[in-house]
């Protein structure tokens, strides 16, 4: 008997939310390797410098296994991955050693990168991506905001984030064994002899490299709000860890909004205005000089980014049913997240918070337009030829083409149709009555005329 769906999604979210939770916990992450109480004292260049290498091993395992999840398996590869997050996050939390810090980061790193890696093929192959997506970004912020509230009194040290995150993984690691199998019979396989060509390639091409350049700008400011939160709002650590739980708490709530709404506006909308709302958080958080200011732009910023997040997980998913597309455009949003706590170290150690915010603000307004375009114009599946045309033309290619439509059912605009050739066709011959009696031989219509017919009667 086949896994009921819900039965079924639960262990991809599950996978999901420990895969995401580094990337959600890098402000403590980063905060406790630089000069927090009972940190481990590096600057903030090399502690951002930590937290790029940790998420940059990350991208590079989603980069590694894009195509090879369905041909390794889903079970054996996110158990890999789970392992390798408690035994590198763990490492990392059982020493003060700063080498022995960094191979624990690299390797929990590459461990958080292929559970993410297999989240996203299996969320990618659902009916609903979006749907999917909602509830791993629900179950992340959840775990992270509950982390925020209580990792601050349990007192400091590098140790107890690093801690957190392993033991999320070992929870995790009985979901793993549940995830759904690929269908042997299911055209999309990835050994499959069509799987070897990458469909839209340049509307994917773009929303990777957006991507990058997405959570670049985010990250780099994420990285360093707790230095801001401390130094110029003024707030203790029990005060920024509430300001990040509250934060992530508007992320529970937008998520759930997103889920809610669903495709009512397509992708565009939420893709385009959302991030344009989150240029202007980014640059209010970072011009802080208070905690009011500073604390309405993180929630109000972390409120936005999941709903959008969200449409963007399942744009990528909608571009490539096999989820080749949605493990390539995380991971370069991976490798954007990567390099953001060393952008932002860098462009607040030389320009300053509030220069570093209006840049990051300009970049992410840039990357709304590709963004928008590719959510437009860039998103499902190929249908047979003629479809469009048998369905009701633009109009209906334009319905089909919303976000939320079925798997397979929606065409790609602009694609090549049959053309439709006129055959005129005869009236059907009317048969003669005929007088004759049954025994008399009947005369052939091929024949005889019908005018010697009806003289012969």
């Amino acid at each position: 008997m086949p896994p009921r769906p819900r039965a079924a999604v639960l262990p991809l979210v599950a996978v999901f939310a420990a895969g995401y939770l580094a990337a959600y916990l890098l402000p403590t992450l980063v905060g406790h390797l630089g000069s927090s109480p009972g940190g481990l004292g590096l600057s903030s260049a090399r502690a951002g410098a930590v937290g790029s290498a940790l998420l940059l091993s990350s991208a590079a395992a989603g980069l590694t296994l894009a195509s090879r999840v369905a041909r390794v398996g889903a079970v054996r590869l996110a158990r890999t991955g789970l392992l390798l997050m408690v035994a590198g996050f763990a490492l990392a939390a059982g020493t003060s050693l700063v080498p022995l810090v960094v191979a624990g980061c690299v390797i929990g790193g590459f461990g958080s990168g292929t559970a993410t890696a297999v989240a996203a093929v299996g969320i990618a192959a659902r009916p609903d991506p979006h749907r999917a997506s909602v509830l791993g970004l629900l179950t992340t912020s959840a775990t992270a905001g509950a982390l925020y509230l209580v990792l601050p009194r349990l007192g400091g040290g590098h140790a107890l984030p690093f801690a957190a995150i392993a033991c999320a993984a070992a929870l995790a690691l009985p979901a793993a064994g549940r995830l759904p199998a690929a269908d042997p019979a299911d055209p999309r396989r990835l050994d499959a002899p069509t799987a070897s060509r990458l469909p839209h390639r340049r509307s994917g091409a773009v929303l990777a490299g957006a991507m990058l350049c997405w959570s670049l700008a985010q990250n780099a400011l994420w990285g360093v709000s707790g230095r801001i939160g401390l130094d110029r709002a003024g707030l203790s650590e029990a005060a920024l860890g509430l300001v990040f739980a509250v934060a992530l708490g508007g992320g529970l709530a937008g998520v759930g909004a997103a889920g809610a709404l669903g495709s009512r506006l397509g992708r565009a909308v939420p893709i385009g205005v959302g991030t344009a709302v989150i240029a202007t958080c980014v640059a209010v958080s970072a011009s802080a000089g208070g905690a009011v200011p500073f604390a309405t732009g993180e929630v109000l910023w972390n409120t936005v980014y999941p709903v959008v997040l969200s449409y963007l997980i399942g744009l990528a998913a909608s571009l490539d049913g096999q989820g080749r597309w949605a493990v390539l455009a995380g991971s370069a949003s991976n490798l954007g997240v990567a390099c953001g706590p060393l952008a932002g170290t860098l462009l607040a150690g030389h320009a300053g918070y509030p220069a570093m915010g209006a840049v990051l603000g300009c970049v992410l307004l840039a990357t709304a337009v590709p963004l928008t375009a590719v959510a437009l114009h860039g998103g499902g599946r190929v249908l047979p030829p003629g479809t469009i045309r048998r369905r009701g033309g633009a109009a209906a290619a334009a319905v089909a083409g919303a976000a939320g439509a079925p798997a397979g059912a929606v065409p790609e605009l602009g694609g090549t149709e049959l053309v439709v050739t006129d055959i005129e066709v005869g009236p059907a011959p009317t048969p003669e009555l005929s007088l004759l009696p049954p025994s008399a031989p009947q005369p052939s219509l091929r024949e005889e005329p019908a005018a010697a017919q009806l003289t012969r009667v």
